[in-house]
């Protein structure tokens, strides 16, 4: 069977969900402004985010929300108090509606996440 397609994924994702899907569009699109040199794949049922091939993090939608996750999120110092989660590595930050993304301050999140991931 063939890999899916990001925009495959994004396509389904739509007919489920309007709102979910402008969630996954606008987070993506803040992941490539705010760390241009980004690579995409569809992986875990996700968009999974990487840079020079190492993963730090990817975006899922489930049915009430949209997570964003970071494979590495532990090594966080969490600044904001905002992470979720507490398992041994992972951590996310689940978003409802667009506002989340600034309110729970993502942008900062994703260089701490590309540099966690490096370690």
């Amino acid at each position: 069977m063939a890999a899916k397609s990001v925009q495959t994924l994004l396509e389904d994702l739509r007919l489920v969900s309007e709102e979910r899907y402008a969630l996954v569009q606008a987070v993506r699109d803040l992941v490539r402004a705010t760390l241009p040199e980004i690579s995409e794949e569809v992986k875990y049922g996700g968009i999974l985010f990487a840079s020079a091939g190492q993963p730090f993090g990817g975006v899922f939608a489930y049915s009430q929300h949209v997570s964003v996750e970071f494979g590495a999120g532990a090594r966080i110092s969490d600044p904001h108090g905002l992470l979720e989660g507490s398992g041994k590595g992972r951590r996310h930050i689940k978003l409802r509606v667009s506002d989340d993304i600034a309110a729970k301050k993502l942008a900062a999140y994703l260089p701490l996440a590309l540099t966690a991931a490096g370690r």
